[in-house]
């Protein structure tokens, strides 16, 4: 029989890298209202602080943590504050990211590189400093945040895709190996989603139009949209569910 409650997320700590602006904020808040205390980890304190502010409204713990994901020898030290401060960790959505637009033949070696460090290696070493907690409880969810980008090719954004095509395939390795130890590790390819971070540029209706017109569903996303599956993943009505790669796009890559 499928019970309801399994979405249920209290008691249930989580780790939301990004998590003060767009996508990240968004699920940050799908999580707390799905029971869940939150790790709030963005660059800047105020912003987190803020934020954390919002879900302790909502009658949930958080911690705001500022942080830089390209500082990978911090997340030793990092995953040690929040085990000290809140107790465990189970849920780690890896969404922090970067993109820059530009034609392939005039990207700069230090331009790839800022791409890359923080869409892939930070997912990769955060995930691998949370991983050894999980090992050691015995059981966790992370959820990697690639995109429809990294699915489908495009022009100006090669950097940006191949950093999220990678994070597609480094979830299923990770997988892999990491279900011995009850980790579940899958991923989420949101499409073109309405947040604050984009809603200016959305609200010309020419642009509008133009990304309406590539979707099959005919409509943008919203992080209701999103909120539901990273909900879903983080829960134990995903316990049977690794190395998935769920896209959330209305249809654009089908």
């Amino acid at each position: 029989m499928f019970a309801y409650d399994r979405f249920d997320l209290s008691g249930k700590t989580a780790i939301v890298t990004g998590a003060t602006k767009g996508l990240g904020y968004g699920m940050s808040m799908a999580l707390a209202q799905a029971g869940a205390d939150i790790v709030v980890i963005s660059r800047t304190a105020s912003d987190c602080e803020k934020v954390a502010a919002e879900i302790e409204c909502l009658g949930r713990k958080a911690l705001a943590l500022p942080a830089d994901m390209t500082k990978f020898n911090s997340f030793g030290s990092l995953v040690d504050t929040v085990v000290e401060k809140m107790g465990k960790i189970d849920i780690l959505v890896n969404n922090a990211g970067v993109g820059i637009t530009k034609a392939a033949l005039d990207i700069t070696e230090d331009e790839w590189d800022n791409v890359v460090d923080l869409n892939l290696k930070g997912v990769f070493f955060l995930a691998q400093a949370v991983g050894r907690q999980m090992k050691q409880q015995n059981s966790g969810k992370i959820i990697n945040i690639s995109s429809a980008y990294g699915l489908v090719a495009d022009t100006n954004v090669v950097p940006y895709i191949s950093s999220k095509a990678a994070v597609i395939m480094m979830t299923k390795a990770l997988a892999a190996e990491w279900a011995r130890y009850n980790i579940q590790v899958n991923c989420v390819c949101p499409g073109y989603v309405i947040t604050s971070m984009n809603e200016k540029e959305f609200s010309d209706p020419k642009v509008r139009d133009h990304f309406i017109k590539k979707i099959p569903q005919r409509r943008l996303g919203q992080i209701e949209d999103l909120g539901g599956v990273v909900v879903y993943l983080a829960s134990k009505a995903s316990d049977y569910t690794t190395g998935s790669n769920i896209v959330v796009d209305g249809g654009i890559t089908i």
